[in-house]
């Protein structure tokens, strides 16, 4: 199924689409784990689970595809494959779409991504989203979505320029977004509210992640430009040295948030799980047991 028909039979319903997102592991890492977090959410099941993309024709990557894959045919939920073209030829960009639509997956989520360690120059075929959707859509056969920003992606100035990215990539293709994480609702409920205004219509998930660590949190300030509330920074000062208190107060905080994005009525909530099989569990259990 496409995403897309997900969002529109849940609106039909009066039902948020409740996504998680997950990771294929590092080299070191057994893939094993993944599948083995998938049989622990039972009959709790997503919407649909989104599968991080390694660029380069890497390992990760071929283990992209091989999840995404299993979760669609072993599990019964439809997967999202992410797929980046910061550093892809249009030659190695179509064979990836030739490998994905020849596995039976429907849907990939486009990124321009970041660029992998030893690769200077950003690929003059996909310098940006906007020209990865078209050539999806010209490739045929996949529904598309792509990442929006509550407060604005790093590179860019403006709220301005934010909706103007972000409309780009719904004239060229894109059938719904999935916001990068934030920890103040506000700055959400802003961006949907600039979005409505600016006519683009798409389905917008809101993007949750829950803290693991302080070093965590101090990449996405510094990588991703975003801003902590008050009341995380004390609760971050508070449990640092306790991994297991701080773990478990950030879902406490995630959770409240998905409550208040909920009741305002949000198109769906996209759950960064960190491959964390708690952090799924709890939160499924929560908005759709």
């Amino acid at each position: 199924m496409k995403i897309h028909e997900i969002y529109k039979k849940n609106k039909i319903n009066k039902k948020p689409t409740i996504s998680l997102e997950i990771f294929p592991p590092k080299k070191s890492g057994k893939i094993e784990m993944i599948y083995q977090a998938l049989d622990d959410l039972g009959s709790v099941q997503p919407d649909f689970i989104s599968v991080t993309y390694g660029a380069g024709g890497s390992q990760v990557a071929d283990s992209t595809l091989d999840i995404a894959v299993c979760i669609k045919e072993e599990y019964g939920i439809e997967s999202l494959h992410h797929l980046t073209g910061i550093a892809a030829s249009g030659e190695e960009f179509q064979n990836s779409l030739k490998a994905i639509k020849e596995r039976g997956v429907e849907n990939i989520l486009a990124l321009r991504g970041d660029l992998p360690m030893g690769i200077k120059e950003v690929s003059k075929a996909y310098p940006y989203a906007k020209t990865m959707i078209t050539d999806i859509h010209e490739f045929g056969g996949f529904d598309v979505g792509a990442a929006c920003y509550p407060e604005g992606h790093i590179e860019l100035s403006s709220t301005t320029e934010n909706m103007d990215h972000l409309r780009q990539k719904e004239e060229a293709g894109a059938n719904f977004f999935i916001s990068q994480l934030f920890f103040n609702n506000d700055s959400f409920y802003r961006l949907l509210d600039d979005a409505r205004a600016s006519r683009i219509c798409a389905p917008i998930s809101a993007g949750i992640m829950p803290i693991l660590n302080r070093s965590q949190v101090e990449k996405m300030i510094f990588m991703c430009g975003v801003s902590l509330p008050s009341k995380l920074i004390k609760l971050i000062h508070k449990y640092e040295h306790d991994v297991t208190e701080l773990r478990k107060a950030s879902l406490d905080y995630a959770l409240e948030q998905i409550d208040n994005l909920l009741a305002h009525g949000v198109d769906g909530v996209h759950v960064y799980t960190m491959n964390r099989p708690s952090v799924a569990k709890t939160a499924l259990r929560r908005y759709k047991g």
